[in-house]
């Protein structure tokens, strides 16, 4: 069996202090996939940076202090790659990719956005490129006999079972008519497959952020954007999958909370 985990760590110096590092010494995975991690390696603490009985990689952003992808495998990986080919998201913290035994699995934070501006305008434009490469590393890696796991933070509700408010939503980055209509080319087209919507077919969520305003953890008013997309060899394989929600506001160590599934060999 094989568990992978994604998370959003919302700044991981940040994270490791209210209980992520006690999180990855207790998981099972065996590869954990992390977004926003919003540091350099070098200003990470050495126990965090390189954790005990993990390998681990980053690609970090060259704004300081946003994005940052990483991928952490309890074997070496055989080959690491960053970003894919679009010279404006290389250093963007946005995309890694490592290559294990028969698999390659990335960590993805897909540009939030925000309608009307231009930070809608470049989440479009990673879009726009990020879908046709998708087609071809799911092409190439099925050449080689390859799955493909694209982990992390998609930064778009698919469905309305994806998002809890979907109604107040329907205008606002996230849940835009043109960005599910996205996300479903991403599974219809370029032939990946949502995982954790296989596994849960017919409930709400199960959500993965919730936003720290308010209430809506508490009445778990949330979005399900942390994502498990398979080829589809591999998301038939899937056996489990679930959402590790903390038990109370309190024990939250991010905003989002790790997605997890386990993949029979």
């Amino acid at each position: 069996m094989l568990t992978i985990s994604t998370v959003n760590v919302n700044g991981l110096r940040a994270a490791a202090k209210k209980g992520y590092t006690q999180w990855l010494a207790a998981t099972e995975a065996d590869v954990v996939c992390l977004q926003e991690v919003r540091a350099e390696p070098d200003q990470l603490p050495g126990e965090v940076r390189d954790p005990e009985g993990w390998h681990a990689v980053y690609a970090p952003a060259a704004a300081k202090g946003r994005a940052g992808v990483a991928v952490l495998t309890r074997r070496a990986p055989e080959e690491v790659r960053v970003g894919f080919g679009v010279s404006e998201f290389t250093d963007s913290g946005r995309y890694l990719e490592v290559d294990l035994p028969g698999l390659t699995v990335a960590s993805l934070y897909l540009p939030s956005g925000e309608a009307g501006t231009e930070r809608q305008e470049e989440k479009e434009r990673f879009m726009a490129a990020f879908l046709p490469y998708l087609a071809g590393l799911r092409e190439r890696a099925a050449a080689a006999g390859r799955e493909v796991l694209v982990c992390g933070d998609w930064n778009i509700a698919h469905q309305e079972a994806d998002i809890r408010n979907w109604k107040a939503n329907r205008k606002n980055s996230g849940f835009l008519p043109e960005e599910r209509a996205w996300l479903g080319r991403v599974f219809d087209e370029a032939g990946y497959a949502d995982v954790v919507r296989r596994l849960h077919p017919d409930q709400d969520g199960p959500y993965s952020w919730w936003s720290y305003r308010g209430r809506a953890f508490d009445n778990d008013a949330g979005w399900r954007i942390d994502l498990h997309v398979a080829t589809e060899p591999l998301a038939r394989r899937a056996v489990k999958a679930y959402v590790e929600r903390a038990a109370d506001h309190a024990g939250r160590w991010s905003d989002h909370a790790p997605v997890t599934a386990v993949y029979a060999p």
